[in-house]
């Protein structure tokens, strides 16, 4: 299995080529990186290496480990699991879920205008529903319009999906929040379809 890369003024995104499309990032905040759920790919995580050393390792989805805590030991650095803060990071924590079995956390980076959105918010076909990003489909009666709702980002990076930049980046989240109920038929064929 192979990753679509996707450089971006925040570092890197790369997206697993599979049904879920899961996607990592490497976000550059001077000489330091941090790694936010990754997967471990050898051509991806090269080059995270090159944008910086790597900071730290965040886990945002508390039950998908993916390969975050064998990540942090190979660079020995900490592993931030559905953290509540990330010490001397530039990020601030957003929690979205905190269910008992549904622990999520989002990251908001004020300076760069971008949100870090692990599960709730999806931009592959399986969270959809046709449009550009979508809310999970076990969140769609009840999405996290409280939590996220007043975030205008520049960049949406999720878990599963290509990243968004832009303009179109927050009216994909706005869009993904207000249509969350009246477009679950579509999502839940889409999931299926594509899952």
């Amino acid at each position: 299995m192979s990753a679509v890369l996707h450089e971006h003024p925040l570092g890197l995104t790369w997206t697993m080529e599979e049904s879920m499309g899961r996607s990592s990032h490497a976000l550059r905040d001077g000489e330091r990186v941090w790694l936010v759920d990754p997967v471990d790919d050898s051509v991806a995580i090269q080059r995270a290496q090159n944008l910086g050393a790597i900071a730290g390792v965040i886990q945002l989805l508390d039950r998908h480990g993916r390969d975050c805590a064998a990540l942090a030991r190979r660079f020995d650095v900490p592993h931030f699991v559905n953290p509540g803060e990330i010490p001397d990071a530039p990020f601030e924590v957003v929690r979205v879920k905190g269910a008992r079995k549904w622990k999520e956390t989002a990251l908001w980076w004020e300076e760069r205008q971008a949100l870090v959105v692990s599960e709730a918010i999806g931009t592959n076909k399986a969270f959809t529903g046709g449009h550009s990003a979508g809310v999970h489909l076990m969140l769609r009666l009840k999405p996290p319009r409280k939590q996220l709702g007043s975030f205008e980002p520049q960049h949406l990076l999720v878990g599963h999906g290509a990243p968004i930049h832009g303009a179109g980046a927050a009216s994909a989240l706005q869009g993904a929040l207000e249509r969350s109920r009246r477009n679950l038929p579509r999502a839940f064929v889409g999931a299926f379809r594509n899952g």
